[in-house]
């Protein structure tokens, strides 16, 4: 059995105390990828932004809101796990400043200032150890397949999952499992718990450690 970390969902960047930037991610990836890891036989914590999915009940739970928080709190268990899977889709960008106060219509409408988030997947892949293991999504519309593969070097991943648009709260997924190098090792579109299920076994055919 084996210790596996899962980030799901959105997260949150607040512009005032009611609202905020995110985007349509619903967390049924991570749901069911927690879900095959576990019928597995392996341990699953879920590091989760907010969404109105059920995750399997054998899994532990961690809830955050926004980027700054989910990487917090990854970094936070990864030393004690085997190996993480990046399902969530952090926000990117979060405002240079936040409003105390919610921000008034005055016709003028706002201009924001944005900066780029943290990156969590890339975090975790730059202190794993060398028996630990990291797998990244890229969601991509455009260079699908270079994009995805500079993504995986670049985080210091061992796999990644290239998807498109149409995943983004949908049941339904099409994704390449690519190695850094490019090489595809699983091609699967379908319901996102077949899709889940052949990409867990593959990670569990080549880089799960058989005494895990």
């Amino acid at each position: 059995m084996s210790k596996i970390l899962i980030t799901s969902g959105p997260t949150r960047q607040h512009i005032d105390p009611v609202r905020y930037i995110t985007n349509s991610s619903s967390g049924r990836m991570g749901s069911c990828l927690a879900q095959a890891c576990i019928a597995m036989g392996h341990d699953v914590t879920i590091v989760t932004g907010p969404v109105d999915v059920t995750y399997p009940a054998e899994a532990q739970l961690i809830t955050v809101v926004s980027t700054a928080e989910m990487l917090s709190r990854a970094v936070e268990c990864f030393p004690k796990f085997d190996g993480a899977i990046g399902a969530a889709a952090p926000c990117d960008y979060q405002p240079t400043e936040v409003a105390s106060r919610k921000i008034s219509k005055t016709g003028d409408g706002i201009s924001l200032d944005l900066i780029e988030t943290p990156d969590v997947i890339a975090t975790l892949g730059g202190i794993k150890r060398s028996d630990q293991w990291v797998v990244g999504f890229a969601l991509e519309t455009d260079d699908h397949h270079f994009r995805a593969i500079t993504k995986a070097q670049r985080k210091y991943c061992d796999l990644i999952v290239l998807n498109d648009v149409a995943a983004i709260d949908s049941k339904f997924n099409e994704i390449e499992l690519l190695q850094p190098d490019g090489k595809c090792i699983l091609k699967v579109a379908g319901a996102k718990w077949k899709v889940a299920e052949a990409i867990v076994a593959t990670i569990q055919s080549t880089l799960i450690r058989p005494n895990s």
